[in-house]
């Protein structure tokens, strides 16, 4: 009798942990209805992780990094009874003091029309820049359209990354390329991963481009590329071979992302990381359900507020997973290569014993 009272108070403490976990977002009854407060205990964290992520759309080198799960709700309707109904979203960070990187992934039936984006699925990561920028209305700034400026507006900046892949090569890298960033903008004229910033929805723009006021030469700093995990040729897709898999075939999408830590704007335009600190991000997700285009506003959010981006130190387990790693390499490598010089000395001395002539012996009294 104990030990059944034991087994289920412990039971229902892990699964109220794991409920407090899964959920980014907390509704407090009819008195806050259409109010949100995200868990504290949420939080996205970027471990440092030097020389493992490779940006290829692949999730094999993730498999040892930790992740979080969030529902996918509808940004402008909230209701968990009208969650994405292909599953949750999973979201992995690392960084190796350099560059930062994503990995987004969801279960979902494989869609794909070249050419149209919107018939495709989509995904948005966007950052709080200004200190007074709002999760909700995309900075939060009151302006009309047309009368934002970098004045009017300061403080409501938000940084925001776009990829929607129809025009997009599976496998392939896509962001920030030598022709757009000529030209001075956060543009992506290949694939469509484009680096912007935002003051409110209506007040949205490519990097480098905008009010006459905060015009600015700018680039993208984003790289990314994605895979579907129903595709089965892994040598190399070109364009010719889309739509490159089966459409309506159960899979999981992988969205995989890098960025500078710090970048060269100077006009609030992109979220600058430091390590040790943390950031604030939202999530979005866009899925043509049932094949019909989405919209702007038609998109699944993971949070109804900003979450906790930590851009993890440096830990001890993490220095010593690297430098052991390389002192292994270091070791092994002089091991090989003494064990290669013995071997050559071992036949050079077989064969000069092997090839030297007898000296025929002479008695003394002959001399």
């Amino acid at each position: 009798m104990l030990r059944s009272l034991l087994a289920l108070i412990l039971s229902t403490i892990l699964l109220s942990s794991k409920i407090r976990f899964g959920s980014a977002h907390e509704h407090h009854g009819e008195e806050a209805e259409g109010s949100c407060e995200s868990s504290p205990d949420v939080r996205v964290t970027a471990e440092f992780r030097p020389g493992v992520i490779t940006v290829d759309g692949h999730a094999d080198d993730w498999t040892d990094i930790e992740g979080s799960e969030f529902a996918l709700l509808p940004a402008l309707d909230f209701d968990e009874d009208k969650a994405y109904g292909g599953g949750r979203l999973s979201v992995r960070a690392v960084h190796d003091g350099i560059n930062v990187f994503f990995m987004l992934q969801v279960d979902g039936k494989y869609a794909y029309l070249k050419g149209e984006n919107k018939r495709c699925p989509s995904v948005a990561l966007m950052f709080q820049v200004g200190e007074n920028a709002t999760y909700q209305n995309m900075g939060g700034c009151s302006d009309l359209p047309g009368a934002c400026t970098a004045n009017t507006c300061r403080g409501h900046e938000v940084d925001i990354m776009h990829f929607s892949i129809g025009n997009a090569i599976p496998g392939r890298l896509y962001g920030g390329n030598l022709m757009d960033n000529i030209n001075g903008t956060g543009k992506d004229s290949f694939g469509h991963l484009v680096d912007t910033y935002a003051w409110n929805p209506h007040c949205r723009y490519l990097d480098g481009i905008g009010p006459k006021a905060n015009t600015s030469n700018a680039r993208n700093d984003w790289q990314g590329a994605w895979w579907h995990s129903s595709l089965t040729f892994h040598s190399g897709m070109v364009e010719e071979d889309s739509p490159y898999g089966k459409d309506g075939e159960k899979g999981t999408y992988f969205f995989e992302f890098s960025r500078p830590l710090r970048t060269m704007d100077r006009f609030q335009q992109d979220v600058q990381f430091t390590i040790g600190q943390a950031s604030k991000v939202a999530m979005a997700f866009w899925y043509p359900t049932n094949g019909n285009p989405w919209s702007k506003s038609d998109h699944y959010s993971v949070s109804c507020n900003w979450l906790p981006l930590d851009i993890a130190l440096a830990s001890s387990v993490s220095v010593s997973r690297a430098s052991s790693s390389g002192s292994w390499d270091a070791a092994t490598a002089f091991a090989i290569l003494l064990s290669v010089i013995s071997l050559c000395v071992a036949i050079f001395i077989g064969y000069r014993v092997s090839n030297t002539r007898e000296v025929p012996f002479t008695p003394i009294d002959r001399l």
